[in-house]
């Protein structure tokens, strides 16, 4: 029940801070500049190469506070296809989730200016209280300047990002993130290993609790694919029949059955965000691909925890499927769990 209670919170804060009115930015910096610069590893097994980006505080591809720091995928090609990199064009810090600029740049704030399947977990011991301070894993103790409710576009000042460790190997990287607060304490662990002789990614984490207090939050993968710019002919498919109280428009995407199809490119500017429901309570319904029916080019994904909650996310430039896990978690009790993704990609 208490995971509920904080999947209710962080999806009020969703809600209330979805696309803030806000000024223009008026400079950003281009993300091909922040590439250039940030510290990374390629990883491969000859059919798929992946480049991995490692924390690096203010110098790192992924700066923000929103999302996990750990594992962050910039490019992940197979038969010269890409599957993930950057779906803006620059960053400002003023920005609040993601504007446009005059020039019709899609410029993104810092703390949602992230790639490839990367996992954000709801804040553990938030109070709205000024001076407090509260746990995000995979971020560290970020501190509450006032009495605002949490707000995940929000930057906050990071007070101790834990004792991390990066273990590389040719095929696969691996980040520790060990954190202590006072009643919080984890080792987090999470490696991303490209299984040899498949076309296959295998997301492994592991989370221990080593605190004197229970650890209660979600977690959700927001699965920013690039498989095709517009979105256009992509189709999803669940292993359940799926069912949404707010679709969007008929003329977008058709919902039949199991399935999800676009029936045109999404228009520059055009947002839609709504959950699916029609999973069960069983490990065996984390299950979805998201196939290019134009070229074959696709995505199956799995995992071995039961849903919580599954949303769907598009813009013209990104297409996601974010399912939601609970993790309940007692003073000294470990929690693993698994995604895999194995990509098709036609030989060009």
């Amino acid at each position: 029940m208490k995971h509920l209670v904080l999947l209710g919170a962080l999806l009020a804060a969703t809600a209330a801070a979805a696309q803030p009115v806000q000024p223009m930015p008026t400079a950003s910096m281009p993300v091909s500049d922040i590439l250039a610069s940030a510290p990374h590893r390629d990883i491969s097994n000859v059919l798929i190469t992946a480049r991995v980006a490692t924390p690096n505080g203010t110098s790192g591809f992924y700066r923000g506070t929103r999302f996990d720091q750990t594992g962050v995928i910039t490019s992940l090609k197979l038969n010269g296809r890409e599957f993930y990199g950057p779906w803006f064009d620059a960053t400002a810090p003023e920005v609040l989730d993601y504007t446009y600029d005059a020039s019709g740049q899609l410029v993104a704030g810092p703390d949602s200016a992230i790639s490839g399947p990367v996992e954000e977990f709801a804040p553990i011991d938030f109070t709205p209280t000024p001076g407090s301070h509260f746990v995000k894993i995979g971020v560290g103790i970020l501190y509450q300047p006032d009495s605002a409710p949490y707000d995940h576009y929000r930057h906050y000042k990071i007070l101790d990002g834990g004792q991390r460790v990066t273990r590389i190997t040719p095929r696969s990287s691996t980040f520790i993130q060990t954190v202590n607060d006072a009643g919080i304490a984890y080792v987090y662990t999470k490696t991303l290993e490209l299984v040899p002789g498949r076309t296959q990614l295998v997301i492994s984490h592991s989370l221990q609790n080593t605190g004197k207090t229970a650890i209660n939050t979600t977690v959700y993968d927001h699965n920013f694919l690039r498989l095709k710019s517009g979105d256009d002919a992509i189709r999803i498919s669940f292993p359940f029949p799926i069912a949404a109280a707010d679709p969007p428009p008929d003329g977008l995407m058709r919902i039949w059955g199991n399935m999800l199809t676009y029936l045109r490119p999404m228009k520059p500017k055009e947002r839609i965000s709504f959950p699916v429901t029609g999973f069960g309570a069983g490990a065996q319904d984390y299950d979805f691909r998201v196939t290019d029916t134009s070229t074959g080019a696709s995505v199956h994904v799995t995992g071995d925890q039961p849903l919580t909650r599954v949303n769907i996310f598009s813009i013209d430039k990104v297409q996601s499927v974010e399912p939601t896990i609970a993790i309940d978690l007692a003073p000294g009790r470990e929690k693993r769990w698994t995604y895999r993704y194995t990509f098709t990609a036609p030989k060009s």
